[in-house]
């Protein structure tokens, strides 16, 4: 029964639908559970012990979901709060985050000797991509750049035009990021603009699609714990936010490849 259980997946909003499409695509017979944390988007700009409790009351939320593992598609909530909801459920199913996946797949390119990192401030400030990598790679050199208006011009839609390129070029040409040899998008919205980073560095730098290193790992996860749904029916996807306006229901398509129905669900007064 268990392997038949979902796969619960949240972000600060619906950007981590780009992870759970990833993850649909590598593991076609799985069911999904999403919840966007929409009410307090975004977790950039919050403090480390509000997106510490959004974190665990997400993380108990859909572990009555019944879900089989927990993926924290955020890369805010990873760094900031793994580590309190992996030792309060933990024990009782998997945690899985999206930053050690792509310390590892760095880890094994072993001609990388400068890395830039881009993401949300909080993300940024909390330095762990650096932490992780230099204790990983203690060669390599880690560049860290906040790129705060790309997750938010991006929810708008703004992607392939002449506002996203003005504004991402603005930060790609800042001095930290030069002569990198990857880029990692440290945030899930970016994997929309992959294709505006990769024109802005004309194919001469590596960049880190984390949602699909992230999928991937997922599968080696479940698979080493014997999750892997067995099954070949049709997957059930359901998909929750805290807070629902139309702007967020049009929005899904874009990350999830596919038109879904969001359901808003109130979980904080529990």
């Amino acid at each position: 029964m268990r392997q038949a259980q979902p796969i619960g997946i949240f972000d600060s909003g619906i950007g981590g639908l780009t992870v759970a499409n990833a993850i649909r695509k590598v593991l076609p017979h799985e069911n999904l559970v999403y919840f966007g944390d929409t009410a307090h988007m975004p977790y950039g700009d919050k403090s480390a012990e509000a997106i510490k409790y959004y974190s665990l009351k997400i993380g108990k939320f859909l572990q009555a979901q019944n879900c089989k593992a927990i993926v924290i598609a955020c890369n805010t909530a990873s760094s900031l709060g793994y580590a309190d909801l992996n030792e309060f459920l933990g024990d009782s199913l998997p945690i899985l985050n999206v930053i050690d996946p792509v310390v590892d797949f760095c880890v094994k390119q072993s001609n990388y000797q400068k890395i830039g990192v881009i993401a949300t401030k909080a993300t940024i400030k909390s330095d762990i991509y650096a932490k992780k990598l230099k204790q990983a790679m203690p060669d390599v050199k880690v560049q860290s750049l906040a790129t705060p208006l790309l997750a938010p011009m991006i929810e708008e839609g703004f992607f392939e035009n002449n506002i996203s390129k003005t504004i991402i070029n603005a930060y790609l040409s800042s001095p930290k990021l030069k002569k990198i040899d990857a880029l990692i998008l440290a945030c899930t919205h970016y994997p929309l603009i992959r294709k505006e980073i990769d024109d802005y560095y004309r194919n001469q730098v590596e960049i880190l699609n984390t949602a699909e290193i992230v999928a991937q790992d997922v599968k080696t996860k479940l698979a080493g714990l014997n999750l892997l749904n067995p099954s070949e029916d049709a997957p059930k996807h359901r998909f929750f936010v805290s807070d629902k306006t139309s702007s967020f229901e049009s929005s899904t398509q874009l990350f999830f490849g596919d038109k879904i129905n969001l359901v808003q669900q109130n979980i904080w007064e529990r």
